[in-house]
């Protein structure tokens, strides 16, 4: 049946600061940038380590997401990191704000969110089989 989620789509307000955000922030890569004249609209394919896996959408005033992060619908990105201590501190240069580190209490898993421009949250969850040395 599912072999695998190919992508998720990310309709934002502000195209520009969205595009540096994902790109220069979190560091995906451009795949394809397309403008869609008919649509007034962009639309930015982004690739993880070379994986296709977001749609970057601009649209003329698009409304606003209704609570965060509890509106029906995408509750947040998932991203999984090596140590959340140092990509706290490489994203706390950049100007990105993380919440307090927590612990899943059902995995033991230690993780934290930050937003997009748009107030997206972004969970940054530490590998699992991660050591601390």
């Amino acid at each position: 049946m599912l072999n695998r989620v190919h992508h998720i789509s990310v309709i934002c307000s502000d195209y520009e600061r969205t595009k540096f955000f994902y790109t220069d922030i979190l560091g995906l890569q451009i795949v394809r940038e397309v403008y869609r004249e008919e649509r007034s609209s962009y639309k930015l394919d982004l690739s993880l380590n070379g994986e296709y896996i977001i749609e970057l959408f601009s649209f003329p005033d698009p409304p606003l997401r209704v609570s965060k992060p509890e509106a029906c619908g995408l509750r947040h990105l998932a991203f999984e990191v090596n140590k959340l201590e140092d990509v706290i501190d490489q994203f706390s240069k950049k100007g990105v704000h993380a919440e307090k580190i927590r612990t899943d209490e059902f995995t033991g898993k230690r993780f934290t969110f930050i937003s997009d421009p748009d107030g997206l949250p972004i969970e940054l969850y530490e590998k699992e089989n991660f050591k601390f040395i």
